[in-house]
């Protein structure tokens, strides 16, 4: 590459890459650097003192932040575990419906899932709200005329984080199907023809040639569904405000009460930071799960 060329390069990457830099590195820098002060939110950034890791030996101590920091934290773990546990076998199953070609429709089916998704997360909110009301709500008058009593879905602490979970993967599962899809189109298929002429089952083809190849779509879906999933905010704000006796109280919302509502940026910082590292080791487990498995196979 000669020196002009670099120069050109470095002149179209730098736009790019400058607002990376302002908008991901610099707060991230930031972030990190704030975690081992103590800083009000309410002051400047002279005003941080540092402290070391004492606000991480806050989160790990036995007071009050440490307790309600690892609910919080046992709270996003489940949602997101619920979350990618359902929105993967579902987008596959619906996958497998819009590929198909023996029956009409699936453009269509295609078009409504991925509808779903385009709906800003406020506005499922506030729908799923109304259609899980105790007295008016369509989902308790349909367990009705079965004979099942009416559920207190937000307002119970054995449902609410389900019911949070039921409507993240209403929302997020058609943007996954059409991942699917897109990992489907990618396999040959001969792979199919060669099956039926050796007389594999539907299931044995699904289990022996579609899941092994759909590998690398899942994986990357896998990663999606759990970043989406960690940054859970809008349902939470908007329905629970982290209850009912804050079964609710996911990462997110707790770090914006703490580091906003209670002005402790510093302690609020050092969740940031502990969240994004159990991030990234939940990710790095990810990659190496499905790349051990895909060398065994």
């Amino acid at each position: 590459m000669t020196g002009r060329q670099t120069r050109s390069t470095i002149g179209m990457l730098a736009p790019a890459t400058g607002l990376i830099a302002i908008f991901v590195l610099v707060p991230m820098v930031l972030t990190i650097g704030l975690s081992f002060t103590q800083w009000s939110t309410q002051t400047g950034f002279e005003t941080a003192s540092f402290v070391g890791l004492a606000n991480f030996a806050d989160l790990l101590g036995p007071t009050s932040i440490g307790r309600d920091f690892r609910a919080a934290f046992a709270n996003t773990a489940i949602y997101t575990a619920l979350s990618v546990v359902l929105i993967l076998p579902l987008s596959v199953m619906l996958g497998l419906l819009v590929h198909q070609t023996f029956a009409p429709g699936g453009i269509l089916l295609r078009t409504v899932l991925f509808s779903s998704y385009m709906v800003p997360m406020i506005a499922v909110a506030l729908v799923w709200s109304k259609l899980y009301s105790p007295t008016e709500g369509p989902i308790n008058q349909m367990l009705g005329w079965v004979g099942i009593p009416p559920q207190t879905w937000l307002s119970s602490p054995r449902t609410a984080l389900v019911s949070i979970v039921l409507l993240n993967v209403w929302q997020q599962v058609g943007y996954f199907t059409v991942l699917a899809v897109a990992g489907l189109t990618q396999i040959p298929r001969s792979l199919y023809e060669a099956a039926l002429v050796d007389g594999a089952s539907a299931w044995m083809q699904f289990w022996r040639i579609t899941l092994p190849l759909l590998r690398n779509t899942l994986l990357f879906s896998a990663v999606i569904a759990v970043i989406n999933a960690v940054q859970v905010f809008e349902p939470v704000a908007l329905i629970t405000q982290g209850g009912p006796v804050n079964s609710t109280n996911v990462m997110t919302y707790h770090i914006r009460r703490v580091g906003i509502e209670r002005a402790q940026g510093g302690l609020g910082s050092a969740m940031a930071v502990t969240l994004m590292l159990s991030l990234i080791v939940v990710i790095v487990l990810l990659f190496t799960l499905l790349r051990d498995r895909g060398e065994q196979r």
